[in-house]
């Protein structure tokens, strides 16, 4: 057999493995949260927790296998590298080792073990550096090893098909089908890429029955550029700091990151985000990590608005990740004490507004 028939062998079979995977993973769950204060108003969770690798990441990461199989970057003998704070990595670690590939995650030295151990139960190598050094020591490694880095702050945009094909855009439509506001006024999501609200807000824009009634928010946390950016267009903006929400808010602006999608950009506190994070858990009975928070002080802030204005419908957010990720941080009162953060003033704020719907 020649050269070339084994390759397209190997390629059919990896395609056929990645879509496999994806057939037998039901979509996820859209949970309608209800809270006495919501009068007229309803919040809905995409709950992406639920994926085999337990975060919204995992999508990102099939669609760029996908992207990178397919456009011949990736073959039998690659070494998959890719610069991330960990979800993505933990992604990427499980279908490379569905693909038998090697994986190296390069991730942050701040990044919370429990994503380490994640990343390297599924077979793949983590090299540690500072924030600032993940997308120069990814590309050196991909460079020195011969391998394909996969860039997801680049790619994450083009990877996925934001038209439909059972994307996360698509998946939150066909399960509002039903609802009393089966159009949302707002869909919430944060950045970390900028693939997320780029997929939807194109999705949006493609379906103009759609388009016209619902907007797009995006939240960012502190030490991010892109709520400035989506200010000002300036694309040299870059921040000192690392996010502190691990999987959102970046230090520069991301080639990703498509802020003319995007109709609103709200900025969250990392106090609000832990605080949101940890009521939430108390409205769910579970416990979700700090990005699901950012998402839902946002939404709740949206909601807010539209309470006081007596206006009625829909507003959908999204569970990125579990918060068993992160009980040696968020969960941790001894970490939010040396990050100097006080929860107290924005936990009184979320007692408040179930009581009265005002989120001041």
């Amino acid at each position: 057999m020649s050269l070339i028939n084994t390759k397209k062998e190997w390629l059919a079979k990896a395609i056929g493995i990645i879509n496999a995977d994806f057939n037998r993973s039901s979509d996820t769950h859209l949970i309608k949260v209800d809270l006495p204060c919501f009068s007229g108003v309803s919040l809905y969770l995409k709950d992406e927790s639920t994926h085999p690798t337990g975060s919204l990441k995992h999508r990102l990461a099939r669609s760029l296998f996908l992207y990178g199989l397919c456009n011949g970057l990736i073959n039998q003998d690659s070494t998959i590298i890719e610069s991330s704070s960990g979800s993505t990595a933990i992604s990427e670690a499980y279908f490379a080792r569905l693909l038998g590939l090697r994986f190296i995650a390069v991730v942050p030295k701040s990044t919370a073990s429990e994503k380490i151990k994640q990343i390297e139960f599924y077979g793949g190598e983590c090299c540690k550096v500072e924030p600032s050094e993940i997308y120069i020591r990814a590309q050196q490694l991909a460079t020195e090893l011969n391998g394909h880095y996969m860039d997801q702050f680049t790619n994450a945009e083009r990877a996925t098909d934001w038209r439909g094909n059972n994307n996360i855009a698509d998946s939150i439509f066909a399960q509002m089908a039903l609802e009393p506001h089966k159009i949302p006024s707002w869909i919430v999501v944060s950045a970390g890429t900028g693939g997320t609200s780029a997929t939807i807000g194109r999705y949006l824009r493609y379906n103009p029955e759609l388009h016209l009634h619902t907007q797009l928010a995006v939240v960012d946390p502190d030490n991010s550029v892109f709520y400035d950016y989506f200010q000002h267009r300036d694309v040299t903006l870059t921040s000192g700091k690392g996010s502190r929400i691990e999987g959102i808010g970046r230090p520069r602006v991301e080639p990703s990151f498509l802020p003319d999608v995007i109709d609103q950009m709200i900025h969250v506190p990392d106090a609000a985000s832990i605080a949101t994070m940890r009521w939430l858990e108390s409205i769910l009975g579970r416990k979700c990590g700090g990005s699901t928070g950012t998402n839902v002080y946002g939404a709740l802030k949206l909601i807010a608005q539209m309470i006081k204005n007596k206006q009625q419908g829909s507003v959908v957010s999204m569970i990125c990740d579990s918060g068993e990720r992160y009980l040696n941080t968020y969960y941790n009162d001894e970490w939010v004490a040396q990050q100097q953060l006080d929860l107290a003033p924005y936990t009184q704020q979320l007692e408040q507004f179930i009581k009265t719907g005002e989120l001041s």
